[in-house]
């Protein structure tokens, strides 16, 4: 199992998350982050850090295209391993 970033992420870019990982797998886009789930060692910590509540374990309903858009992205985008602003 690994945690799926969600589309509450889209356009804030909160990074309580990436500041808390233990194992760096989220990835950054333009307009939202992305968890790796090769990467994600399931252990859960970074869903309560998420202010817009935008993290999920990825066998949670109703997910969408988002684990696909997850993996996908992860592959591509750059790895972020610190905190951030949040975007305005």
């Amino acid at each position: 199992m690994a945690y799926v970033v969600l589309d509450n992420c889209i356009a804030c870019k909160y990074t309580d998350c990436v500041e808390v990982c233990p194992v760096d797998c989220f990835y950054e886009g333009e307009n939202m982050l992305v968890i790796h789930p090769d990467e994600c060692i399931d252990c859960g910590v970074c869903e309560p850090e998420c202010p817009a509540a935008a993290i999920k374990p990825d066998t949670a309903k109703n997910l969408g295209v988002f684990p696909k858009l997850n993996a996908d992205m992860a592959k591509i985008w750059p790895n972020l391993a610190i905190k951030r602003k949040a975007l305005p």
